[in-house]
């Protein structure tokens, strides 16, 4: 009889087809990268080994020279990664709220709390800084749409510090790559337990408007309301 996969195995045969999928889709966004990855552990490698000649350790540093140069190449292969997948989204409505969603920590996020007809939206985040209204789009437009928000959050939010984040290209923007790392060094304002109290406070306020969530197609726009039945 042939033994099931363990659980285990199966996680590793997943996290193999992961890679191999996330390989494929860099080395169409970014051709150079998988090659720049296999010449930093290569050369990682290359240098552990030389290392082992030069003190006659040799024997002891080929497998550390083919774990650090796995580790090395898994490192720029994330980072890799990462700056492909923000080049495919940037510049699409909701690219900003799928960077919220996947950072780390004790962050609450809250897609598209307002927007209009434009697809231009503010994603409302909150977390050890406060609260966070981020918006996407031109900011001749987003202006207004974080006002009205931010005065409509301020009353529940009442004495916690409120900041907004306009995400795009135009000068005054933070670049949709540049986010996560710019929401990392707002000041800590909060305790988790304020946070967790905080967030409780605002999801109970009604929604401005409903709007898609996540990244949308370019050139679409919010369907129009329906038309009041006439007798």
């Amino acid at each position: 009889m042939s033994k099931k996969p363990t659980d285990g195995a199966q996680e590793r045969v997943g996290r193999f087809k992961q890679i191999r999928m996330v390989a494929g889709l860099l080395k169409q966004a970014d051709p150079k990268a998988l090659p720049i990855v296999f010449g930093a552990a290569l050369a990682t490698l290359v240098v552990v080994i030389l290392i082992g000649l030069l003190i006659d350790q040799l024997w002891f540093f080929i497998p550390l020279g083919v774990l650090a140069a796995f580790a090395v190449g898994m490192i720029i292969f994330g980072q890799r990664a990462q700056k492909a997948q923000y080049k495919m989204i940037a510049g699409q409505p909701g690219a900003a709220a799928a960077i919220l969603k996947n950072m780390r920590g004790n962050w609450s996020v809250t897609e598209a709390v307002a927007g209009n007809r434009n697809l231009d939206m503010v994603h409302r985040v909150v977390g050890r800084p406060g609260v966070v209204l981020v918006s996407e789009g031109p900011r001749n437009r987003v202006g207004q749409l974080l006002g009205a928000e931010k005065k409509r959050l301020s009353r529940a939010a009442q004495q916690v510090p409120i900041y907004d984040v306009q995400v795009g290209d135009e000068e005054g923007q933070i670049p949709v790559d540049r986010l996560q790392r710019h929401l990392m060094k707002l000041p800590r304002n909060l305790t988790k337990g304020q946070v967790a109290e905080l967030n409780d406070r605002l999801q109970a306020l009604p929604r401005a408007m409903p709007m898609p969530k996540g990244p949308v197609p370019r050139g679409a726009r919010m369907p129009k309301g329906p038309k009041p039945k006439t007798r």
